[in-house]
């Protein structure tokens, strides 16, 4: 009887804040934004994450619920699907697939599995399905890998599932291809020094959750250490130059901010185009459509809501824009407009021949 007057009262906080915590609630986004199913996960599979997006394609990855450190055997798969949601194409990977994004100088997809420990990368050439399997050494913050950006010739990856607390290892490195194996170097350590942004103070980081990465409209790198309810900036990374910033979450409710865990975010990069994002407890890949977005604009999936929302780069506050989520996750604004996309610098692929499999 205890736990029935338990789950009342927690539905009656989740109606007051707009907000569900599963399927039982209806999907609604705030005006004047229009929210559609893109795509229901196909038969056997489940917990789509995360998305990534080439051309007029769109690469989802299905956790299915697999450990994440890939102990389990078990694969994962990934779904490459029109723009109207129908599916092209399959590809199985080993382990338990989390990072997906396409490399802007090659056009391969790279796969990130296992983000808690023996993780391996898996490229796809979308074009011919020939896929080629790298493995990492030792991590030397003792956990796995989970999540990268592209920027110029180099790869960020985001180290996570530190081992130690306080993180004294890495939380962000730098990858390279050899041979078969992917070498990485440190980057952003777990314990580096920041400037808080709301309070502008100096702090020092224990990054115990680190997990998906973006880029900024500036080309900054974007953080997301998941369970610390953070985001970090990171400019000029690698350099002597390098500075890190540090964003703490939280949205509004009648009794004052609260934190909360947040995936994956997204900036909009064109005033033309649509949100995509994956709901994993749903199983479910969603759009989020508007007549016009306003460039520059960051979205952000708060898991820990469970809701979407856009994000206020000043003050960390998160406004739902969808409720009656379950566990939302990956997120990718895909630009409609006819113009040429930024790159954010990369180099082509004479520069950047070392991310091309062909020159090894």
């Amino acid at each position: 009887m205890e736990k029935l007057k338990i789950f009342v009262f927690a539905s009656a906080l989740l109606t007051i804040f707009g907000m569900s915590a599963g399927p039982a609630f209806a999907q609604t986004a705030a005006a004047p934004y229009k929210l559609t199913v893109f795509a229901k996960a196909p038969t056997g599979l489940s917990a789509p994450d995360s998305i990534a997006v080439l051309g007029d394609h769109v690469f989802v990855g299905y956790g299915d619920g697999h450990l994440p450190d890939g102990s389990d055997g078990l694969s994962s798969q990934i779904v490459e699907y029109k723009m109207d949601g129908s599916v092209v194409h399959t590809y199985t990977v080993p382990g338990h697939n989390d990072g997906l994004k396409v490399d802007p100088v090659t056009n391969k997809l790279w796969a990130l599995q296992n983000e808690d420990a023996n993780a391996n990368l898996v490229i796809i050439d979308t074009e011919t399905h020939f896929q080629r399997l790298y493995e990492f050494g030792p991590a030397a913050h003792g956990g796995g890998y989970d999540d990268m950006v592209f920027r110029g010739c180099k790869v960020y990856v985001s180290a996570s599932n530190p081992a130690n607390n306080p993180n004294t290892g890495p939380a962000i490195v730098s990858a390279k291809l050899e041979g078969n194996l992917v070498a990485v170097e440190p980057v952003l350590a777990g314990e580096a020094s920041a400037i808080d942004i709301p309070t502008d103070t100096a702090i020092k980081l224990n990054l115990q959750d680190p997990d998906s990465m973006t880029l900024d409209p500036l080309g900054d790198i974007v953080l997301d250490s998941q369970g610390d309810q953070e985001l970090i900036i990171v400019s000029h990374p690698g350099s002597a130059g390098q500075r890190v910033l540090r964003l703490p979450l939280s949205y509004l409710t009648s009794g004052g901010p609260v934190s909360v865990e947040t995936d994956d975010t997204a900036f909009v990069t064109s005033s033309e185009g649509f949100l995509l994002f994956a709901d994993k407890g749903l199983n479910t890949v969603y759009k989020i459509s508007k007549n016009a977005f306003s460039p520059g604009t960051a979205f952000t999936a708060a898991d820990g809501g469970p809701f979407v929302g856009t994000l206020d780069f000043t003050t960390g506050v998160i406004t739902p824009i969808v409720t009656g989520l379950s566990n939302p996750g990956g997120m990718m604004f895909v630009d409609t407009s006819k113009h040429d996309q930024d790159d954010h610098g990369d180099g082509g692929r004479d520069q950047c021949h070392d991310r091309d499999w062909d020159s090894h």
